[in-house]
């Protein structure tokens, strides 16, 4: 039965938002609405469980002492610093404010600029000219970005910013569509197999 009941309730619900994608009655976009609206309701309750699940995890590391577990105390404090400030202050407070822009940005910028260390790493491996395909991605990736900056129109008197705006329109744009198109596809159907039943993983694995 606990198994059942989630079932019955995707599949109609599922096919509930398929029919109200493709009519254009009042009733159909009254029903669209309302669903959107409990979503937005649902959406703090899955937030109040992904906060436990969180204390959960830090906890369990705290107990274990795993690797880096001192850094789950910072969590805490500033889990409770902020939640409290916010409760009792409320987030128009200039405190609330000063944190969140003296703290929680700067490390929002630190944490996605570590991320062009990544990609540059990743660029370098994927970028050796090892193959025919590699070479081509490379050729594509200089092309590119010499048209992004100013140096490559002096040096080449425009012509990298108009190959750079034809890979752009042309191959690049041909191979996102064909990608959007495959995972369309895809997400198409892993949507029925979960309508119908067939994927249960939400459920938590098993029959």
């Amino acid at each position: 039965m606990k198994r059942q009941v989630p079932l019955v309730l995707c599949f109609v619900f599922g096919i509930v938002m398929i029919f109200t994608q493709f009519s254009p009655h009042s009733f159909s976009q009254w029903t669209y609405q309302e669903v959107i609206s409990w979503a937005l309701i649902i959406g703090p309750f899955a937030l109040v469980l992904a906060t436990v699940t969180l204390i959960q995890t830090h906890t369990a590391r705290i107990r274990r002492r795993t690797e880096h577990w001192q850094y789950s105390f910072v969590v805490f404090a500033g889990l409770i610093i902020m939640v409290l400030i916010g409760i009792f202050l409320k987030p128009q407070n200039p405190m609330f404010e000063w944190l969140y822009n003296n703290v929680q940005l700067p490390m929002d910028a630190t944490m996605f600029s570590l991320l062009a260390f990544f990609i540059a790493s990743a660029a370098y491996r994927a970028f050796r000219a090892r193959t025919f395909e590699a070479s081509l991605l490379l050729i594509t990736a200089l092309i590119v970005m010499m048209g992004n900056v100013p140096i490559g129109d002096l040096l080449s008197n425009d012509t990298a910013s108009k190959a750079r705006q034809w890979i752009l329109d042309n191959p690049n744009l041909s191979a996102r569509r064909g990608i959007i198109l495959g995972v369309s596809l895809g997400v198409i159907s892993q949507s029925i197999r979960i309508i119908l039943g067939i994927e249960r993983s939400y459920l938590g694995g098993g029959d």
